[in-house]
């Protein structure tokens, strides 16, 4: 056994897996530009496997097209559409379930060849195993998603895309996560407990803002109370309480007003962690990621309100989405990091002057 088996050491593994991260990348960046475009129901039936090849004559692209034309969205927001015009949606659509089959396989295969040549940490099969598992029920979740605006709603229920939207997410996380382990291999020492509660934190407070972003996109919520920082002239704009808790999920003013409200606390709790990190003098590199992450979110932030009062055009939209997933990111490997630390260079009071 070579010593990087030996400390639970792969960097061809930990290749893979970072490779497999930027396909969910991509995969997650597709999605938000496919439901910009309306495209997401253009495509009605759920064929994991023979749904891969496309309509190839114009028999088949009329199939598909009298199929859409069945569903509420065509009735009530595309009538009159074009055969050329449903192909311009379609392609979104069947791209981004492309991507999804894409990184199916690049995950599954060579993870068996690893498996089998004994080239993952073992500390690590359980890890890919969940991964590959979550791979699989996202695909379930995405037909779950899309079959809610088959039958009765002219798009896909919010929830469902913020569900859908976080399982990605949750499975980019594992694979930057797992990569970096394999990457570095095993490390017993960890890091004061209150700085790595404080970094898990602020990367748990950063998914709920994607999911509340996931909300906002579900309920078109973008489009609406363009201007900043209020909304339509108000601090809060009036939100429908009539309609129970599903007002939180649906609301376009409340969501809005959600996704704004946790973007300044994170804004404000990102720049407190940076600037402890600083005064605290923890170990080297471990302040720089900190203000990496708070620069990050100043700059989502930022990028966020451009987007909103612009009413959210096509590549801005798109580029928030992977904004948000680059966030993520640096947020995960400040965790990573942080957790990675050896105690001993942590000091025990702040900088002095």
């Amino acid at each position: 056994m070579n010593r990087f088996a030996y400390r639970g050491q792969s960097r061809s593994v930990a290749v893979w897996l970072f490779v497999c991260a930027a396909i969910v990348f991509a995969m997650v960046v597709i999605g938000g530009v496919t439901r910009l475009t309306g495209s997401g129901l253009s495509i009605t039936e759920w064929k994991p496997i023979m749904g891969a090849v496309p309509p190839l004559n114009p028999a088949a692209w009329n199939d598909a097209f009298e199929k859409y034309k069945a569903i509420p969205q065509y009735a009530q927001v595309n009538a009159g559409m074009s055969l050329s015009e449903f192909q311009g949606i379609f392609w979104w659509e069947w791209l981004h379930r492309l991507v999804g089959r894409l990184v199916g396989v690049v995950f599954a295969v060579p993870f068996v060849v690893f498996l089998v040549i004994r080239r993952i940490p073992k500390r690590l099969i359980w890890r890919c195993a969940v991964l590959l598992a979550m791979g699989g029920l996202q695909g379930v979740i995405g037909w779950w998603m899309v079959s809610s605006g088959l039958s009765e709603r002219v798009d896909v229920a919010p929830e469902r895309l913020t569900v859908h939207l976080g399982l990605a997410l949750l499975i980019f996380i594992g694979l930057i996560w797992t990569g970096l382990e394999a990457w570095a291999g095993e490390e017993h020492s960890r890091s004061p407990g209150g700085w790595s509660r404080g970094a898990a934190l602020l990367l748990g407070a950063i998914f709920f803002q994607c999911l509340l972003g996931g909300l906002v996109a579900g309920a078109k919520a973008g489009f609406v109370y363009t201007d900043w920082p209020l909304m339509n002239g108000a601090v809060f704009p009036p939100a429908d309480w009539g309609r129970g808790v599903i007002v939180f999920l649906h609301d376009q003013a409340l969501v809005q007003f959600n996704h704004r409200i946790w973007a300044y606390g994170l804004l404000i709790g990102g720049t407190i962690y940076a600037v402890q990190a600083w005064r605290w003098r923890l170990a080297e590199g471990l302040g720089s990621s900190a203000f990496a992450v708070a620069g990050a979110l100043w700059l989502q932030a930022l990028l966020g309100v451009v987007t909103l009062i612009h009413a959210v055009p096509l590549w801005l939209g798109g580029l928030h989405q992977a904004g948000a997933a680059l966030v993520l990111v640096v947020a995960t490997v400040n965790l990573w990091l942080v957790r990675r630390s050896q105690p001993r260079l942590f000091v025990s009071g702040p900088r002095r002057a």
